[in-house]
């Protein structure tokens, strides 16, 4: 089991940029595949970006695409999501997630460690 705790969130303004970090504890971090996610106002919790062990393979949901960033750096047990010309859309809670075992890793059901989230509001 591993432990997640988010961080870097806050208030910004439409177009800006922000950085998240999720550290992780516990369990071999470079083990796990990793994933943020979140969940906007009244919504669902939805997939963000993936990445794997190894950092070499990233997947982003169409919406964050060529905005945001996924990295993560094993030798700090670190991930980062770096968003870039935010929109008032992207306000949401942030959750980082890690994962051991195969399966669709656009979907919840593949993770089974998560963070508590740090809140990103952007303002237009």
């Amino acid at each position: 089991q591993v432990q997640l705790r988010e961080s870097g969130g806050g208030l910004v303004q439409a177009g800006d940029s922000l950085t998240l970090s999720c550290t992780a504890s516990g369990d071999t971090f470079s083990s796990h595949f990793m994933a943020w996610f979140r969940q906007g106002p009244g919504k669902e919790r939805d997939f963000i970006a993936t990445i794997s062990r190894g950092g070499g393979v990233t997947d982003y949901a169409d919406s964050v695409k060529g905005r945001f960033t996924i990295s993560r750096d094993n030798a700090k047990n670190t991930m980062t999501l770096q968003m870039d010309t935010l929109k008032s859309e992207d306000t949401a809670l942030y959750v980082c997630a890690a994962g051991l075992s195969g399966g669709n890793r656009r979907t919840e059901r593949a993770y089974t460690d998560w963070g508590q989230g740090t809140r990103v509001t952007v303002s237009s």
